[in-house]
Protein backbone atom coordinates (compact mmCIF):
# COMPACT_ATOMS: atom_id res chain seq x y z
CA UNK A 1 0.00 0.00 0.00
CA UNK A 2 2.08 2.79 -1.49
CA UNK A 3 0.88 6.71 -0.56
CA UNK A 4 -1.19 8.16 -3.39
CA UNK A 5 0.76 11.04 -5.19
CA UNK A 6 -0.36 14.52 -3.97
CA UNK A 7 0.10 15.69 -7.68
CA UNK A 8 -1.40 12.68 -9.32
CA UNK A 9 -4.92 12.76 -11.12
CA UNK A 10 -6.40 10.41 -8.78
CA UNK A 11 -5.40 12.02 -5.19
CA UNK A 12 -7.20 15.32 -6.53
CA UNK A 13 -10.14 13.07 -7.72
CA UNK A 14 -10.28 11.40 -4.19
CA UNK A 15 -9.92 14.79 -2.40
CA UNK A 16 -12.82 16.31 -4.56
CA UNK A 17 -15.01 14.03 -3.99
CA UNK A 18 -14.26 13.48 -0.16
CA UNK A 19 -14.76 17.17 -0.04
CA UNK A 20 -18.52 16.49 -1.38
CA UNK A 21 -19.73 13.55 -0.06
CA UNK A 22 -19.24 12.60 3.86
CA UNK A 23 -19.53 9.08 2.58
CA UNK A 24 -16.45 9.38 0.49
CA UNK A 25 -14.61 10.92 2.98
CA UNK A 26 -15.63 8.13 5.07
CA UNK A 27 -14.83 5.31 2.84
CA UNK A 28 -11.07 6.96 2.52
CA UNK A 29 -10.36 7.00 6.32
CA UNK A 30 -11.73 3.66 7.48
CA UNK A 31 -12.25 2.02 3.81
CA UNK A 32 -9.80 -1.26 2.46
CA UNK A 33 -9.35 -4.81 4.26
CA UNK A 34 -8.14 -4.01 7.37
CA UNK A 35 -8.94 -1.01 8.77
CA UNK A 36 -12.04 -1.91 10.00
CA UNK A 37 -10.44 -5.44 11.32
CA UNK A 38 -8.06 -3.50 13.45
CA UNK A 39 -10.61 -0.94 14.96
CA UNK A 40 -13.25 -3.46 15.80
CA UNK A 41 -10.47 -5.09 17.80
CA UNK A 42 -9.60 -1.93 19.61
CA UNK A 43 -13.08 -1.67 20.75
CA UNK A 44 -12.67 -4.27 23.31
CA UNK A 45 -9.41 -1.57 24.97
CA UNK A 46 -6.04 -0.98 24.15
CA UNK A 47 -3.66 -3.84 22.57
CA UNK A 48 0.26 -3.91 21.27
CA UNK A 49 1.45 -3.86 18.30
CA UNK A 50 2.33 -7.85 18.59
CA UNK A 51 -1.58 -9.03 20.35
CA UNK A 52 -2.95 -6.91 16.78
CA UNK A 53 -0.71 -9.47 14.74
CA UNK A 54 -1.81 -12.62 16.32
CA UNK A 55 -5.46 -11.65 16.34
CA UNK A 56 -5.06 -10.98 12.42
CA UNK A 57 -2.44 -13.20 11.43
CA UNK A 58 -3.21 -13.21 7.34
CA UNK A 59 -1.62 -9.62 7.64
CA UNK A 60 1.99 -8.89 6.83
CA UNK A 61 3.68 -6.68 9.92
CA UNK A 62 4.77 -4.22 7.07
CA UNK A 63 0.68 -3.90 6.12
CA UNK A 64 -0.32 -3.75 10.14
CA UNK A 65 1.99 -0.72 10.59
CA UNK A 66 0.53 0.83 7.15
CA UNK A 67 -2.98 0.77 8.87
CA UNK A 68 -2.15 1.53 11.88
CA UNK A 69 -0.44 5.10 10.97
CA UNK A 70 -3.03 5.70 8.40
CA UNK A 71 -5.04 5.35 11.32
CA UNK A 72 -3.09 7.20 13.60
CA UNK A 73 -2.91 10.29 11.02
CA UNK A 74 -6.57 10.27 10.54
CA UNK A 75 -6.84 10.40 14.54
CA UNK A 76 -8.64 6.91 14.68
CA UNK A 77 -6.34 6.02 16.90
CA UNK A 78 -3.33 6.62 19.14
CA UNK A 79 -0.11 5.42 19.64
CA UNK A 80 1.32 4.86 23.32
CA UNK A 81 5.22 4.69 23.32
CA UNK A 82 6.49 3.69 26.90
CA UNK A 83 10.57 4.37 27.29
CA UNK A 84 11.52 0.78 28.01
CA UNK A 85 14.00 -2.09 26.39
CA UNK A 86 12.29 -3.37 24.61
CA UNK A 87 10.01 -0.81 23.87
CA UNK A 88 6.74 -1.26 24.68
CA UNK A 89 4.07 0.32 22.03
CA UNK A 90 0.27 0.39 23.07
CA UNK A 91 -2.66 1.13 20.17
CA UNK A 92 -5.90 2.66 21.42
CA UNK A 93 -8.98 4.28 20.05
CA UNK A 94 -9.60 7.94 20.36
CA UNK A 95 -13.02 9.11 21.07
CA UNK A 96 -13.47 9.57 17.17
CA UNK A 97 -12.54 5.87 16.51
CA UNK A 98 -15.07 5.14 19.54
CA UNK A 99 -18.01 7.03 17.23
CA UNK A 100 -17.46 3.91 14.98
CA UNK A 101 -18.86 1.14 17.62
CA UNK A 102 -22.09 1.39 15.81
CA UNK A 103 -21.20 1.29 12.03
CA UNK A 104 -18.85 -1.66 13.18
CA UNK A 105 -21.85 -3.53 14.53
CA UNK A 106 -24.51 -2.62 11.59
CA UNK A 107 -21.61 -3.66 9.37
CA UNK A 108 -21.04 -6.84 10.74
CA UNK A 109 -24.78 -7.40 11.15
CA UNK A 110 -25.07 -6.67 7.45
CA UNK A 111 -22.31 -8.33 6.42
CA UNK A 112 -24.17 -12.01 8.19
CA UNK A 113 -27.09 -11.52 6.37
CA UNK A 114 -25.96 -11.45 3.56
CA UNK A 115 -22.75 -14.10 4.06
CA UNK A 116 -25.74 -16.33 3.80
CA UNK A 117 -27.04 -16.07 0.65
CA UNK A 118 -23.84 -17.09 -0.81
Amino acid sequence: MSKIKETSTNFANKKALAAECPEAYTTNIIGGQWALVICSWLMSGKLRFGELKKLLPNITERMLTLQLRKLEENKILTRKVYAEVPPKVEYELTPIGYELNPIIQQLEKWGKKHQELE
